[in-house]
């Protein structure tokens, strides 16, 4: 009884002994070993692990992809419109010891003001080296990876890894709105008073070619027109002196023909003169023909 009273407590003191020695390392984990403060191990593998009890003791980090909010801040691109961006990082931890001796006791919460600090400042300077318009673009890959870069570098001091930055806002200061809204509202109305005299200036042009060209159109087809009337009478000219030619007498009865319902045409019946007059020669000769002119 007294050999069991001796060796029970042994037996409980040896366990928790080997229990405080003892620590589990999760897959997503990755943990250091201290002793009075300095790192003496690292456990980077998921399984069982020891220390020494009450002399060291296990810090545990987490080892998955992280992700941080930036605070948003004001940034004034070289166009001096400011603007107000939201961004966001992915990073993780990958040299455990040195993110300890960077941040101490701190752990992530401290590492993750330090983080804020670094990208705030990557931001300030590369969205300040560029225009609105290049922010404010679809096309802002090129931007997110100099942020990115530029983070990576000093993140290295921390035993972190920035893996993305991304904006996820890019937006005008509430006391700017309106101003901005004035300003690019009058530079809208400018583009359209230039595109409005551009196209008036275009129409003027278009216009005086026009008439231009149905000038020369109409002079065109009037000399032409002229050309064939002269051309025209000419051959009429040339037919009558040949028709005049080939039987005078017949020709004189045809224009008497002509000058009669020219002289009698519509409402016009009444002619006053001479009854010996020339015109009614063929209209008094009972054959048709023209009389002898009187002795």
């Amino acid at each position: 009884m007294r050999k069991t009273t001796f060796i029970l407590p042994i037996i409980v003191i040896a366990v928790i002994a080997i229990a405080s020695s003892l620590f589990i390392v999760d897959q997503r984990e990755k943990a250091l070993v201290l002793q009075f403060g300095r790192v003496v191990a690292v456990k980077e593998e998921a399984g069982l692990a020891f220390k020494i009890p009450l002399i060291q003791e296990v810090v545990k980090y987490d080892s998955r992809i992280l992700s941080r909010d930036v605070v948003p801040l004001e940034v004034t691109p070289l166009d001096d419109r400011r603007l107000v961006v939201d961004a966001f990082a992915r990073y993780r931890i990958t040299d455990v010891t040195k993110f300890r001796q960077a941040v101490g006791t701190g752990g992530i919460a401290t590492a993750e003001n330090r983080l804020d600090s670094i990208l705030r400042a990557e931001l300030r300077e590369v969205l300040g080296s560029v225009t609105s318009s290049d922010i404010l673009s679809s096309d802002r890959e090129a931007l997110m990876l100099r942020i990115r870069n530029g983070a990576i570098v000093q993140a290295r001091a921390l035993g972190l890894e920035v893996i993305d930055v991304r904006l996820k806002a890019t937006d005008l200061p509430s006391q700017n709105l309106a101003a901005t809204f004035d300003r690019m509202r009058a530079e809208r109305e400018r583009e359209a008073t230039d595109e409005r005299a551009r196209g008036n200036e275009a129409a003027q042009r278009v216009r005086a070619q026009a008439d231009r060209t149905v000038v020369e159109l109409v002079s065109e087809a009037q000399r032409e027109s002229e050309i064939v009337r002269g051309e025209a009478d000419a051959k009429r000219a040339a037919i009558f002196a040949e028709a005049f030619g080939a039987d005078p007498e017949f020709f004189e009865f045809y224009r008497s023909l002509a000058a009669y319902r020219l002289a009698l045409k519509g409402d016009n019946s009444t002619m006053v003169m001479s009854p010996d007059s020339e015109f009614f020669d063929y209209l008094r000769s009972p054959s048709g023909t023209a009389s002898a002119p009187a002795e």
